[in-house]
């Protein structure tokens, strides 16, 4: 099986590598730790005429009507960076669950960039995401009455609009609903290029979409693929990590040695290089299955998630040891990479979690 990229891959790749080189150096990165949405106007635009917000929409909505293969590509160099904004939970996380719950309206604003989407899914808890949804709706005229908290929503102080998950009373089972100016109040998280919001659901009406009945299935479908697209960012912010490590250890010196020269750091760069290389492997098998449907899709997605979470974790923490010498500063861009890893881990289920899951998909449930 022949898993290097296409032409045409390879070709898109370049473009958004030279487009970030010349849009978005670590100065802009910086910048936008401070902004309110992450990106610049200009650059969000920018990236919409590329066709970059529209890689999932189909051409019908005005997307480029791509798969998940087409969009490591683009996430293994935003990860490099590592990219601050709403490019995941829009233009991934939102147009994911659009296109799976068929609310095909969304799309086209998705795609032009004119409005940005979120999900609001996850809960307090640990575990499975889906199992920890507390959130209600009842119904109340064409509309529903929602409550309850999403206490993490990416870029929710600032998306046009949220895909509430919750239960609807009565029912049981997983609803979603299209709630419009969320304005989620901002808080503090580990990845400070990353914008996250709390949401408090009370009193906010919001209306139903996607097909009727229990809608678990769909959400595990579509955190599967969520997931694997976190991983791709992950591999780049890897990649970047083990650049800057290598780099750094070639012009420092010790006992008159650079200490590229020294055997414990060489033994470390090779550590983090193997990890590397199993990352970028799982993610793109993992991205291959989605886009062919391949009987062994779920397990990919999970054991992706499992092994380039504790990879990433590892590899930015090894790049901060060898700038041990400098010290933990703002002006080495390896803890901005660190800390997107850490997050990225804990999202939308943690590696834990995606290894026990992986071990029931292969051996079935304890005590089945």
């Amino acid at each position: 099986m022949d898993f290097t990229f296409s032409t045409e891959q390879e070709d898109f790749r370049a473009a958004v590598r030279s487009t970030l080189a010349a849009e978005a150096p670590s100065s802009y990165v910086r910048a936008m730790i401070e902004d309110p949405v992450g990106v610049t106007p200009e650059l969000w635009a920018k990236m919409a005429d590329l066709g970059w917000l529209g890689v999932l929409v189909p051409e019908s909505a005005g997307g480029l009507g791509l798969g998940m293969v087409d969009l490591v590509v683009l996430q293994e160099e935003l990860g490099k960076l590592p990219f601050p904004g709403p490019f995941v939970s829009s233009a991934v996380a939102a147009t994911l669950a659009a296109v799976r719950l068929g609310e095909e309206s969304l799309l086209a604003d998705l795609a032009s960039g004119r409005r940005r989407g979120t999900i609001a899914l996850e809960e307090s808890g640990h575990g499975d995401p889906l199992g920890s949804i507390r959130a209600s709706a009842e119904p109340e005229g064409e509309e529903f009455l929602l409550s309850g908290t999403k206490p993490i929503v990416l870029d929710g102080s600032s998306a046009d609009w949220a895909l509430v998950v919750a239960e609807v009373a009565g029912e049981g089972g997983l609803a979603t609903f299209l709630l419009e100016a969320p304005g989620a109040q901002p808080v503090p998280a580990l990845d400070v290029t990353r914008k996250v919001a709390r949401l408090s659901l009370d009193g906010r009406r919001a209306r139903r979409v996607g097909p009727a009945g229990d809608q678990a299935a769909i959400w595990r479908r579509i955190l599967d693929d969520l997931n694997v697209a976190l991983c791709a960012e992950l591999v780049g912010t890897c990649e970047r990590a083990l650049e800057l490590a290598v780099e750094y250890a070639k012009v420092r010196v010790q006992f008159d040695r650079p200490i590229a020269t020294f055997q414990v750091i060489k033994h470390k760069a090779a550590d983090m290089l193997h990890r590397v290389e199993l990352a970028r492997v799982g993610s793109h098998f993992a991205a291959w299955a989605s886009d062919a449907g391949d009987p062994g899709r779920e397990r990919a997605a999970a054991m992706c998630k499992g092994y380039v979470s504790e990879a990433a974790d590892e590899v930015t923490a090894e790049s901060i040891q060898i700038h041990g010498g400098m010290g933990f500063t703002w002006d080495v861009d390896c803890h901005l990479l660190y800390r997107r890893a850490k997050q990225d881990d804990l999202l939308f289920g943690a590696q834990g979690f995606e290894r026990r899951r992986l071990a029931d998909l292969l051996l079935g449930p304890v005590g089945s």
